[in-house]
């Protein structure tokens, strides 16, 4: 089963989002959510810390290959690939903090 999610644009631009397995110890994580309750946070669990990569290029079908060998370990971290829309900016995807509106 390929980890790509296809957007809708022409031009190949690609994110990927890389995350620790489940069961793999996050200590970023663990710190965020035993610091979010000190900052008036309740009711947050299982918070893990990933890392995205944003790219372009003319081969998407060798995404999987870069993350395999280099973005992303794959013995702890799973990782996702979205090929983006070409006229999607990262302004306008999200909101410029990237929460939205």
């Amino acid at each position: 089963m390929s980890r790509i999610r296809e957007g809708t644009g022409a031009r190949v631009r690609a994110r990927v989002l890389i995350r620790p397995k489940a069961g793999i110890l996050d200590p970023q994580g663990v710190a965020v959510e035993r610091a979010l309750p000190a900052l008036g946070f309740s009711g947050v669990a299982n918070v893990h810390i990933g890392r995205m990569v944003e790219l372009e290029l003319e081969e998407p079908q060798q995404l999987e290959a870069m993350c395999e060998k280099l973005l992303a370990n794959p013995l702890v971290e799973d990782y996702e690939v979205e090929l983006l829309d070409a006229s999607s900016s990262r302004a306008g995807e999200a909101g410029a903090n990237g929460v939205g509106g």
